[in-house]
C-alpha cells in the first residue's frame, strides 16, 4: 500500500543566517551616551531628557563599564532629597549607580538577546570587549532587528 502525501513541491529553503546579520553586534548602538561616576545627579537627569533615553553606561577614564544609571536611579535620589531636605545639585552618582550589571555578548544571536530580556526585565544590555564598553543593545534595537528580519525563517 502506498502512502500518498499531500504536500506539494517545497522550494529550497535559503539560509537566513548567510544573508542577514543575525548577531547582537549587528543591531547594537556604538555611538553611545555614557556617563562618568563623577557627574552631578542634575547632569545626568538633564542628559537623559535632553536625549530621550533612559539611562546608560557608567564608564571610567579607559572607557571601562564601572555601572549604569537609569531614571529610576535619578528619582530615588530626588525621592529621597526631598525626604530629608537634602540639596542633590552638587551630588554625583557614584553611589546611586548600579555597579553589578549584566552584560551580553555582541556575538550572541539576536534572538537569544531577546530571552535575556525576558528573563532579566532590563531594558538594556551593555556589550564589553576586552573590558571596554563598545556598544549597547536596548529592546527597541531587538525589535528593530526582528522588523527587518520579518518573513524569513526565524533562526
Amino acid at each position: 500500500m502506498a502512502i500518498k502525501s499531500f504536500q506539494g513541491a517545497r522550494r529550497q529553503q535559503t539560509n537566513a543566517e548567510d544573508s542577514t546579520p543575525l548577531k547582537v553586534s549587528d543591531y547594537m548602538t556604538r555611538d553611545l551616551i555614557t556617563f562618568t561616576p563623577k557627574q552631578t545627579i542634575e547632569s545626568v537627569m538633564q542628559s537623559l531628557i535632553k536625549n530621550r533615553i533612559s539611562g546608560g553606561p557608567v564608564v571610567n577614564e579607559k572607557n571601562e563599564l564601572v555601572g549604569i544609571i537609569s531614571e529610576g536611579d535619578c528619582i530615588k535620589q530626588i525621592s529621597e532629597s526631598r525626604y530629608y531636605n537634602m540639596p542633590m545639585q552638587d551630588k554625583t552618582i557614584e553611589k546611586f549607580i548600579t555597579q553589578n550589571v549584566d552584560t551580553i555578548d555582541g556575538n550572541m544571536n539576536i534572538f537569544d538577546a531577546a530571552n535575556e530580556f525576558l528573563k532579566t526585565k532590563h531594558r538594556r544590555f551593555p556589550i564589553v570587549e576586552n573590558g571596554k564598553l563598545v556598544g549597547q543593545i536596548s529592546q527597541k534595537d531587538v525589535l528593530k532587528a526582528a522588523m527587518k528580519l520579518k518573513g524569513q525563517t526565524w533562526k
